[in-house]
């Protein structure tokens, strides 16, 4: 098989990387010598991708790397030349990279690009030695259009100031950044964007929803391009539950199993989203490590009715891989709208969402057509009391943490609705917080749903109260 020049430099590189290290680690542990003089770079090549010349023979062992002058954030560079232990710091513009010497040798660097985006625009490279003597390489860094990846609720109300998260909300003085939302028959409702509203870092962007704004995705131009949001205004794709009535135009399923949530209907619900559910009524206190308290902790969907055989086909008993498209679930995410009055904060229990197969509980366990093995109705997978040569009966079946209240002990929304995420591959624990040998892996492992505030690590003792509404799973990007 014939190598191209550029992956025997890559070789070469990493070898002399390894010799370093190793002899590093047997003669001077942890020491790295910076070498005097000034570096030289030849040519820069890009790891970030996988790259195909039009020159090359058709049996060439193609590599990540062509030799390129730009490259986008967080794009990891080899620098090829000499003497390059010299640097001692490497700037791309005004923003200081990263560097790992164990992976800088006499003839190559490697280093990502840094994901911050540059104020002060010179296209170049700064190699910087321990003298302070600087290198300049012309190199130009290539800032995406704007990254929209969350938004702090998604059935926020026109008139609402919301936040947009994500990347790149670039404002140039000469080229504003500018956003719109869907409106009627698909057009595009303009928002006004002033450059108070965007973080310094460009990762967030405030903006008020403006009058006629509709179910749709939000996009957003900057100086370097434009974009959409991979979730929607309103989404409703993939409901499971909206807790609504037909008749009050609802399309998702209701609760069902051995913990009913009826929904409520009050002066907290969603404008334009009557009905939600709790989990925690606000009374009733869960001890620091989040102890077995099923009512009123948990949410409760169990599949099937108590017809033989059980009707998963139809509400109120659907199966939720028929109520939505899990065929790709990969790429899915659950989400959520979630309301915590301050008073009512959670801090301990984590909120252990997990998917079940017919296989492992249904509402009745009658037969279902076309089934060998169905489960009843049980609790094993969070009290792990079943058959022990089960894994799923243990405990031993994956499901997702929620556990926000982690990072400062306690946590709430100030009695505001905000939007949660959580990507349906995070369901990869057991009940204790371990690995799961077991998880869900096809379309059919998504027919039944619990969320139970349980274990999760020691909090601290709490009567918490969430407000939930519109469960469903939409694509992650």
């Amino acid at each position: 098989m014939k190598i191209t020049r550029y992956y025997k430099c890559l070789a070469l590189m990493l070898a002399a990387t390894s010799g370093l290290m190793l002899t590093s680690c047997k003669d001077e542990p942890d020491k790295y010598e910076i070498a005097d003089g000034l570096p030289t770079v030849n040519y820069i090549r890009c790891l970030s991708t996988e790259i195909k010349g039009n020159n090359d023979a058709a049996d060439t062992h193609y590599t990540n790397g062509e030799l390129v002058e730009q490259a986008s954030p967080q794009s990891t560079l080899a620098l090829i030349g000499s003497n390059l232990r010299s640097v001692y710091e490497i700037w791309f513009n005004d923003k200081k990279a990263i560097l790992n010497t164990s992976y800088i040798t006499d003839n190559a660097l490697l280093v990502d690009v840094p994901k911050s985006v540059p104020k002060n625009v010179t296209d170049k490279i700064y190699l910087v030695t321990q003298s302070k003597d600087t290198v300049t390489v012309d190199f130009k860094v290539v800032i995406p259009a704007p990254d929209i990846k969350a938004m702090t609720c998604e059935y926020a109300s026109i008139g609402d100031k919301v936040t947009f998260t994500g990347n790149y909300f670039v404002y140039d003085p000469n080229f504003p950044l500018q956003a719109w939302f869907t409106g009627a028959d698909g057009s595009l409702i303009p928002v006004d964007i002033d450059e108070s509203d965007i973080s310094d870092d460009f990762t967030s962007v405030s903006l008020t929803i403006p009058e006629g704004a509709q179910r749709g995705p939000i996009t957003m131009t900057s100086i370097y391009g434009t974009a959409q949001s991979p979730f929607y205004y309103l989404d409703n794709r993939g409901m499971l539950f909206d807790f609504e009535t037909i008749a009050d135009g609802g399309t998702g399923l209701f609760s069902q199993g051995w913990k009913v949530r009826d929904p409520i209907e009050d002066e907290f619900s969603l404008t334009g989203c009557r009905h939600y559910i709790t989990i925690g009524d606000g009374s009733t206190t869960m001890d620091e490590k989040g102890g077995w308290l099923d009512v009123p902790f948990r949410f409760d969907y169990w599949c099937g009715s108590w017809d033989t055989p059980q009707n998963i086909t139809d509400a109120p008993g659907k199966a939720l891989f028929k109520q939505a498209d899990f065929s790709k679930w990969e790429n899915l995410a659950l989400k959520f709208e979630m309301n915590i009055p301050s008073n009512n904060a959670w801090a301990s229990g984590a909120m252990q969402i997990a998917f079940q197969p017919i296989e492992q509980v249904t509402l009745s366990g009658y037969a279902v057509a076309g089934y060998k093995e169905v489960g009843g109705a049980n609790q094993y997978i969070f009290n792990g009391e079943g058959d022990k040569s089960i894994a799923w009966q243990t405990g031993d079946w994956g499901r997702a943490f929620y556990r926000p209240w982690m990072t400062a002990g306690e946590y709430h929304t100030d009695g505001k609705w905000i939007t949660v995420t959580v990507p349906l591959t995070d369901l990869t624990l057991d009940k204790d917080g371990k690995p799961a040998s077991a998880a869900p892996k096809t379309e059919k492992d998504f027919a039944s749903l619990t969320m139970f505030l349980l274990g999760g690590g020691t909090g601290k003792e709490c009567t918490p109260l969430l407000r939930i509404d519109n469960i469903r799973v939409v694509p992650k990007k």
